[in-house]
């Protein structure tokens, strides 16, 4: 007999503009978004535990907005913040135990030889087990359900077995009940199973896949979430959009001349690019590129890999309290 599936998730889309929640005309609407990114989300991390540590005494940052979007890393690290977490916190989470997800290889002849095998076997099988990061995360948010969040929270991920994008809400508007009993865990996990490095994640009937695959930067995610649910103003809405890195993508002259699946087998990383700077000029064209904020550290080369561990708890922490020292005063004065 075969297996009896959930309905999809737009089999209960409403079918009419959705009823707006009343917003005090003279308060803004401030929404942080935080991309996805891997290992890397210790910039966002970081930069949010600056900010908490130079203008709010230590205290959490998550109340200075009205909602938070994350998607992958940037979803974990939401959730964090909505649970109560303190962001540095959070951060000392990735720095300090990010190995156990992401296990670094020995800078040796052995080393290196386990690294091409890797390379090698990533063909064909998953790069890593995702019993690492299931048992990180459920140590970290233990039984706390999606309902009992402290902030408003959008979370894109996939729903590979109907083929259509899922974003898990929470019951931050009268429409929005089917999301709050999940376990912040499930959520962190569904967010974050990026295709190759981990597992599609099996839960209640649905095979959940990363987010970042659509939304790697969430930011329209929240902007249209808060005109949808609130009677705010889209002049009033404000946007602090926290990057993993935005690396470039160009097209070499080898992707011209030879084409093929070998030669732009990079092309995943162009779609995650070319997303997040379309989503972040819809947000500016909708609101005005004064009203949105993007932060993103200083790019390297070589990048730094998803799952660098060694190479993003070295460079990053320093980069994000330079970005703090640059722009901490007028982040204060506009968010916080």
């Amino acid at each position: 007999m075969s297996e009896k599936l959930p309905p999809p998730r737009s089999a209960g889309a409403l079918t009419q503009r959705r009823v707006q929640q009343p917003w005090p005309s003279d308060r803004e609407f401030r929404i942080l978004s935080i991309d996805g990114g891997g290992i890397k989300g210790i910039f966002p991390a970081s930069v949010l535990a600056e900010l908490e540590d130079r203008y709010l005494g230590g205290g959490g940052i998550a109340s200075c907005f009205d909602l938070i979007t994350g998607t992958s890393t940037g979803g974990i690290v939401a959730l964090g913040l909505a649970s109560g977490m303190r962001a540095r916190e959070i951060a000392d989470l990735y720095i300090n135990r990010g190995n156990e997800i992401f296990p670094p290889y020995a800078d040796n002849w052995w080393g290196r030889q386990r690294s091409r095998w890797d390379c090698v076997r990533n063909f064909a099988l998953h790069r890593y087990d995702r019993a690492a990061l299931t048992a990180l995360v459920s140590e970290t948010f233990g039984d706390r359900l999606l309902g009992a969040s402290q902030s408003r929270l959008c979370i894109p991920s996939i729903d590979g077995r109907h083929g259509t994008v899922y974003v898990f809400k929470t019951p931050h508007h009268p429409d929005y009940r089917r999301d709050q009993h999940e376990l912040m865990t499930t959520v962190a996990c569904a967010t974050s199973a990026a295709p190759t490095y981990f597992k599609p994640l099996e839960s209640n009937g649905y095979r959940f896949v990363d987010g970042g695959l659509w939304a790697n930067n969430p930011i329209m995610v929240g902007l249209v979430d808060a005109l949808a649910c609130f009677d705010v103003d889209r002049h009033n809405v404000r946007i602090l959009s926290l990057g993993c890195g935005d690396e470039p993508y160009t097209v070499t002259e080898r992707m011209l001349r030879w084409g093929g699946l070998f030669t732009w087998r990079t092309v995943i990383d162009g779609a995650l690019a070319f997303q997040s700077e379309n989503a972040l000029g819809q947000a500016k064209l909708l609101i005005g590129a004064e009203r949105v904020l993007r932060v993103t550290p200083t790019a390297v080369k070589p990048p730094i890999g998803l799952d660098d561990w060694r190479r993003a708890k070295d460079y990053l922490p320093g980069e994000a309290a330079r970005v703090v020292g640059d722009l901490g005063s007028m982040i204060d004065e506009t968010y916080l």
